[in-house]
Order: C-alpha cells, then structure tokens, then sequence
C-alpha cells in the first residue's frame, strides 16, 4: 500500500515539475513564482473535484445496486437517502488530496503549512456532514420502521450528538486554523460550566423528555392531544430535541418546548381515538322554582312515555297503597311522592340506555350538581361510540336537542340568560 501511495505521489510530482517548467520557459519572470503557485493550486482543486467525482460515482453504484436489490430494507433505505456515502467519497478525496502537498508544492515549502491547514479545516467540514449525514440516517431508520416511540428518544440522542459533535468540530477547526492546543480550549471551557449549563439548559431538558417519552410511551407523534395549560388541541406533527410541533385542529400550528412533554399537563386523546369511544359530560341547567311532586294528573299523564311506563306502575304499586290509609293524603308532601325533576332524570337516563350511539359498555350516569345563581345542573356522563369529531358533536347535539325539548312535558323550565 505504500509503495503505491509513493508511486501515485511520484507521478504527480512529475505532472508539478512539467508545470513548473512550462511556466517557467512561458511567463515573464517577473510573473513566474505567481503562476507557478496559482497554476499548481489549480491543479490541486482539479485532482480534488475528479478524485470526488471518481469516488462519489463508485459508491453510488455500488449503493444504488444494493438499494435495487435491498430497497425495502431500512438499513439501505435509510443510508440512501441520508446520502452518508457521498460524505465518505468527499472525506476521501480530501484525504488523498492531503497526502499530494509534498508532491505537488514541493518547490514551494511556504505554502505547505497553509495548505496543511486549509486540508485538515476542509476534512474537518467534510467530517462533521458525515457525522450529520450518520445520525440523520439512524433517524429515517426508525422512521421507516415506524417506530414512533421510540423515534422520539432517537431524535432526542441524535440532537444532543449532534450538539456535541458540533462543539467538538468545532474545537478541531479552531485548533487546525491557529495552531492551539485542543486540550486548551477544553480547559477554557471546563471553567466556564455554569455558564455552559444554563446556555444548554432547553438542549438538556429536551434530551431527558425525549428519553423520557420514549420509555413511558405517553406520547408520539401523529397522536391527538389537548395541553390546558396552553389552551391547545391537536395532533403532534414533530418532536425534536428544543421543540415540539402541534397541528391544531383550527389549521393553525402551535410550537412548545419539548420539556413541556415532561412538565405539563398532556392529555393524550388519541386512545379515545383508536378506541372509538369519546367522552359527553354535559349539563343542563334547571330552575328550581320548576320542580313539584307529581299529583296523579300528571302521573297519568307521564305514563304515556314508553321508556319509563315500567318504571312509573312499579312506582305507583309502591306508593299510592301507602298514601290512602294516611292521614291528609291529599297534601302531597306526605308520603312517599315523585318528583318532576326526579322522573325526568330516569327518564333521560332511560334515554341514554337504549340509544343505540351510546356506548352501553362505559358508564352511563345522569347526576344532580350543586346548586348554582343560574340554577341545578344535571350532568349527563356518557361515552359515545363515534370519536370522530364532527361524528362525536352531531350525537351530543341529537340527545341535548331532544332532552331541551322533552323537559317541557315534565313542566320542568331551563334556565337561559335573557337578552
């Protein structure tokens, strides 16, 4: 290998030496040294680019017959399109590039410790796009995997890699353009903590809520969820290592911090989702001066409704035998008596028992709240079995259309604001 590393070496020493010459018979010698250089630097980026090109073409070949033959492997796929192979031909042909200095500029030893210099900055540059280039394919990978979870503890690592990488690049070209000591740089920076700390502060919380996250599985992305905290509602479109991406079901995009994940109150929505199944726990308002004991008039009259006949003449064998041998049985408040508001909640529980858009396997409960200055709530607590959004909102409308209008038959009056 070596000898043939100081074969090719000696061949572009000759190509130099040729040029040199050709100048030197050519140009006027008050331009010669000036062409000399500019004619073999040149050369120099010539040898770089067709060394590129040469190398670039093997790998694609060689990667585009394994992506032909493998395209539905992540592996290939993902090394592929992060184009990590490129990088590789560009380092390469830098590094040979490198090796030429001597050879080339060998009548010129000034401008070695620059042109030294200049290569090392340049495969350094090479360097850290292979390194992006790297990690970003281990991203695609569990992309194309669909790994979801885990693609955010993934990206949370890359992001920080990617930091870090960065800082040490960073340091290498600081070091190869003046000539210091990168154990110097390190010691400047180690006295500096704090500082650094509270600089990364967002980039270190963002990597422990991407861990975080990837191990509990509370969240993904694609997943619907609500954040009260910032009165938002939508679908996570990104989680990266400082931000995460919400889709909002207004059509706007919202940004939080990715920490947010960890620090805040998240509602995942998206197992109501999957499950089909999506929450109604509503309210109506009634006024209390509405509510009565049932006389029998009206009890005759209630004993129409379908859904609580039963219900009424299991009632009336219960209570009405009680009430004759009492004493001022025509005063309804003595005795066992029903309620309008009473009645009415059987029957809107009824109601929701034999609604077929109900789910009947979820708890289906109808409840009196505390009172309030507009009135007595009664919660309906229910889950419907369409989570679709405009699905799940036509089936609350249906039933609240229909109690609104049925409290009327139970004399009962909901309160509303007048204007």
């Amino acid at each position: 290998m070596k000898d043939e590393l100081k074969e090719t070496q000696g061949f572009f020493e000759a190509l130099s030496n040729e040029i040199h010459r050709f100048i030197a018979q050519n140009v006027p010698d008050a331009l010669v040294l000036t062409a000399q250089i500019a004619a073999k630097l040149l050369f120099f980026v010539v040898i770089i680019v067709v060394l590129n090109f040469i190398y670039e073409t093997l790998f694609k070949a060689i990667h585009s017959a394994f992506y032909r033959k493998f395209k539905k492997t992540p592996v290939i796929q993902s090394l592929y399109e992060s184009k990590v192979l490129n990088s590789v031909a560009n380092f390469m042909a830098l590094g040979f590039g490198q090796q030429l200095i001597e050879p080339i500029m060998g009548r010129h030893p000034n401008s070695h410790t620059l042109l030294e210099r200049t290569f090392t900055v340049l495969m350094i540059i090479a360097g850290y796009v292979m390194y992006k280039r790297a990690l970003h394919s281990i991203e695609r990978y569990y992309v194309l995997r669909q790994d979801f979870y885990r693609i955010t503890a993934i990206r949370a690592i890359t992001s920080t890699l990617l930091i870090i990488g960065g800082l040490i690049f960073v340091f290498l070209g600081i070091s190869a353009i003046f000539g210091v000591s990168t154990t110097s740089i390190w010691t400047s920076l180690t006295a500096m903590t704090a500082v650094i700390i509270l600089i990364f502060r967002d980039t270190i919380l963002g990597f422990v809520t991407g861990i975080h996250v990837s191990l509990s599985r509370n969240v993904k992305v694609g997943d619907w969820i609500g954040i009260p905290k910032y009165n938002i509602e939508g679908t996570i479109a990104d989680i990266n290592l400082l931000t995460t991406k919400i889709h909002n079901f207004d059509k706007t995009v919202s940004t939080i911090p990715t920490y947010d994940l960890l620090s805040t109150e998240i509602k995942n929505l998206q197992v109501m989702a999957e499950g089909n199944r999506r929450r109604i726990k509503k309210s109506i308002y009634f006024n209390i001066n509405s509510f009565k004991f049932i006389d029998r008039d009206s009890f005759d009259q209630l004993k129409k409704i379908n859904l609580i006949e039963d219900y009424l003449s299991e009632r009336e064998a219960e209570i009405f035998p009680q009430s004759q041998h009492m004493p001022n049985a025509d005063l309804l408040i003595n005795g066992r008596q029903l309620t309008n508001i009473g009645v009415f909640r059987k029957y809107v529980h009824r109601y929701l028992k034999q609604n077929p858009q109900i789910d009947q396997n979820e708890i289906v409960l109808v409840r009196q709240l505390d009172i309030t200055p507009q009135g007595m709530p009664l919660e309906l607590y229910c889950f419907a079995n369409q989570a679709a959004l405009a699905d799940f909102e036509d089936i609350q409308a249906n039933i609240f259309d229909h109690l609104l209008a049925s409290a009327k038959v139970f004399d009962l009056e909901i309160m509303q604001t007048k204007v």
